[in-house]
């Protein structure tokens, strides 16, 4: 499933995948990062349905 324009647009950007999975650990809901399609960052969806899900990255020491 692709980003549409507008849902693009009003989501929050991150230049990061660290940086959105910073936000994904804060959160209370279930959330996952995803790289857009339309302007290359990274938003974060909870839809999970028919999707690879991937680990997130490990923490740096």
């Amino acid at each position: 499933m692709r980003t549409k324009l507008g849902i693009c647009l009003k989501k929050a950007r991150y230049d990061s995948e660290e940086e959105a999975w910073a936000v994904v650990h804060r959160a209370d809901i279930v959330l996952r990062p995803y790289r857009c399609a339309l302007c290359r960052k990274f938003h974060l969806t909870s839809r999970t349905k028919g999707m690879r899900i991937r680990p997130p990255l490990k923490d740096s020491p």
